[in-house]
């Protein structure tokens, strides 16, 4: 049985992919929409003084503004037209997937098929609109109450400037939404997960030539950056492993006459991940918790004494922060699990189409089967997305580590990658189908 590397390496080889011009296509189009979304990333909001606002963002470069700066690309720091990101659609697609699981209308709409989904998007888009403004006042309250030793962060506050920050950002937001549906569709991936991911690597030289200054300096000892980077490497090794890692449930089929012959039983298996959820919780419990505390951090020092208060309990490596970080993210992944697995669903299915797993009851008795498996498997993925997660914190708060060497922007980096190849083998897989079927044709004129 050949390993997932050679499986790999006999797929994409160089011939294949020359002749692979539909693929071909597809990858251009996904590397010009990036390059348009790092582009977009450099385009700075109307009235702001970069050189305050980069005095400012220093200062606060371990703090929760750090971390929303890295899911953004540096977007943030740079106050640029993205500078939110893709972050309120993700907070918009969260509030939805609750509200299925709750409002009856919804999960009728759901179970609509096609057009059921396309309102649900359209709902989706709406919220996304809601929360962006929301959080665009918010960064225009608090960038025109910003100030350093260099003078204040906005030129001319006041209602013009507050105005077309939101419409800016609203803009940026829907664009970015709309590019990522764009290269879901024509591109390579997931259009959402890609721009992320984007945004992540491209600042990882930045963050690598940051942590070599700090050695230099001695901020950081020699061996301890040694140990950051080969413990990087394991965590990225680790994050491989248990992604690919599945729990093989049999399923058999009995035997059929058909005619004169006899058709079925086979045996076949039902593959459930240990990490069903995939990155997913991760980023939905981050972006919950930067909404918040975004715009407490923005208010702190000028609002209520409460502000502060709850700012400190929510910083960086606190225990408060961590505790409710870490919940969101097992939360998340039950619950995010329960969206993308339904066991009475596949039980049903199963029944319909004749298979059993051997020594279980078709029908209820699969479906509790399949859910007691489940529920064992998610118990780990969620140790495993928490564990991984909790590592950065720990080394952002006690050594100063950059983000970009942490386990959230790890695991987002190696997930995209493992899938995004996967499509492109999936594609070189039907590319070769359809040269056989037109050889095949050939002969066949012949």
């Amino acid at each position: 049985m050949p390993s997932a590397a050679e499986q790999l390496a006999s797929t994409l080889n160089l011939g294949t992919f020359a002749k692979a011009t539909e693929l071909k296509k597809r990858l251009w189009f996904t590397l010009g929409a990036l390059i348009v979304y790092r582009l977009g990333t450099y385009i700075p909001l109307p009235g702001i003084d970069p050189v305050v606002l980069e005095d400012i963002f220093r200062q606060n470069a371990g703090g929760i503004l750090g971390m929303f700066d890295m899911f953004a690309g540096g977007a943030l720091s740079r106050m640029t037209i993205f500078a939110l990101n893709i972050m309120p659609y993700i907070s918009a697609s969260i509030i939805m997937q609750l509200m299925t699981a709750v409002s009856p209308h919804l999960e009728a709409l759901k179970k609509e098929g096609e057009s059921g989904r396309k309102k649900i998007n359209q709902y989706t888009r709406y919220g996304t609109v809601l929360i962006t403004a929301l959080q665009a006042y918010g960064i225009a309250i608090g960038l025109e109450g910003m100030a350093s030793s260099s003078g204040t962060a906005v030129i001319s506050p006041g209602i013009f400037f507050r105005f077309t920050t939101v419409v800016t950002l609203i803009g940026g937001t829907m664009f970015l939404l709309w590019l990522g549906e764009q290269i879901t569709a024509r591109g390579v991936g997931n259009g959402i997960s890609l721009i992320i991911f984007s945004g992540i690597v491209a600042n990882l030289p930045t963050a690598l030539a940051g942590t070599l200054e700090m050695g230099r300096t001695g901020a950081l000892s020699p061996l301890f950056i040694i140990f950051l980077l080969i413990m990087s490497v394991g965590v990225v090794f680790f994050i491989i492993f248990v992604e690919r890692a599945q729990r093989r449930i049999v399923v058999r089929y009995p035997k059929r006459q058909q005619g004169n012959k006899m058709k079925g039983g086979e045996s076949s298996h039902l593959p459930l991940k240990i990490n069903t959820a995939g990155v997913i919780p991760p980023i939905f419990a981050s972006s919950i918790l930067l909404l918040p505390v975004t715009i407490i951090g923005f208010s702190a020092g000028q609002g209520p004494d409460w502000l502060t208060t709850v700012t400190a309990y929510l910083g960086r490596g606190q225990p408060l922060y961590l505790t409710i970080y870490i919940s969101l993210i097992v939360f998340f992944a039950f619950f995010y699990t329960a969206v993308v697995f339904n066991p009475v669903d596949t039980a049903d299915n199963l029944k319909k189409y004749g298979g059993f797993v051997p020594g279980i009851r078709p029908g209820k008795n699969t479906a509790e089967h399949l859910d007691r498996i489940l529920s064992r498997l998610t118990v780990i993925g969620a140790m495993y997305l928490a564990a991984v997660c909790l590592l950065p914190e720990i080394l952002i708060s006690r050594f100063a580590v950059p983000f970009y060497f942490g386990g959230t922007s790890l695991l987002i980096v190696v997930t995209v990658t493992i899938d995004t190849v996967a499509q492109i083998q999936s594609h070189l897989l039907a590319h070769q189908y359809e040269g056989l079927i037109k050889k095949t044709k050939l002969r066949g004129r012949r």
